[in-house]
This record gives structure tokens, sequence and C-alpha cells, in this order.
């Protein structure tokens, strides 16, 4: 015997991010403004690049001096 029937119901488009608020929490306060912000600046594969390479002699000397003792 089951207790609970789950209904399948097809949504017929996706909700928004608005939408799903109000679903959630109601009437959005008066005082929360959604912004949009500005895309990130691109990484440069170079400047990672030297700070991993940076990182990795870091490593090499700490475990230098571990070595040592």
């Amino acid at each position: 015997m089951r207790l609970f029937r789950r209904k399948s119901k097809e949504r017929l488009h996706e909700l928004g991010e608005s939408e799903a608020y109000h679903h959630s929490y109601g009437e959005a306060p008066r005082d929360v403004k959604l912004v949009k912000l500005p895309p990130r600046r691109p990484r440069y594969q170079q400047v990672l690049a030297d700070g991993e390479r940076l990182r990795q002699a870091f490593v090499q000397r700490l475990d230098k001096r571990d070595k040592e003792d």
C-alpha cells in the first residue's frame, strides 16, 4: 500500500531566477537589488606557469631544509 503518490508533472518552461526566488521565498524584499557583475578578467597562462614554477621551487627549498635537519 502506498501512502504518498508521486505525481509526474512536466514543466512547460524552465524557471528563471526571479521566478524561482518567488516560489521559494515569496515577494523579494525592497532593499535587495540584483546587479550584473562585469565579466572576469582573462587569466594569462604565462603568469600561472610562472607562479607554479615559483611554488615548486619553494617546495624544493623546504624539502632540502628538512633533509639537512
